[in-house]
C-alpha cells in the first residue's frame, strides 16, 4: 500500500481564530502580537487584510504600525489559539488514528487507508 502524508498548515491562524471569535474583525486588518503598544514587540500573524499592506509574521510591531496604521492590534491569546488547535485535532482524529501536530497550526496526517 502506497504512503499518503496529509501536510496541513492554517495560515493565518492566530487571526482566523479571532475572526472567529468576533465576526465583526473579518476583513479587516487585524496584526496579532507581543507588546502591541511598544516599540519591542514582533507580529505573530497578520490576517490577509493586513498582509496586502505588505505586514508579515516576525516583521517588528513598529514597522507594522506604519506599514498599516489603521489595522486592529491584538496581544495574542494563546490560551484560545491553543483550545482552537485542540478542536482542529479532534477533527482530524476524526478522518484518521494516525494525526501528528507539528505546532499549534499545523499538523500531518497519514491517509493512507
Amino acid at each position: 500500500m502506497e504512503c499518503r502524508i496529509l501536510h496541513i498548515d492554517m495560515d493565518a491562524f492566530f487571526a482566523s481564530v479571532e475572526e472567529a471569535r468576533d465576526p465583526r474583525l473579518r476583513g479587516k486588518p487585524l496584526i496579532i502580537g507581543g507588546d502591541v503598544d511598544g516599540t519591542r514587540g514582533v507580529v505573530s500573524t497578520a490576517s490577509y487584510a493586513a498582509r496586502a499592506y505588505g505586514v508579515h509574521s516576525a516583521m517588528p510591531m513598529v514597522q507594522a504600525r506604519r506599514l498599516c496604521p489603521h489595522a486592529i492590534f491584538m496581544q495574542g491569546n494563546f490560551h484560545l489559539y491553543a483550545a482552537a488547535s485542540r478542536r482542529v485535532k479532534e477533527i482530524l482524529d476524526g478522518v484518521s488514528p494516525q494525526v501528528q501536530m507539528a505546532s499549534i497550526d499545523e499538523a500531518y496526517v497519514d491517509i493512507s487507508g
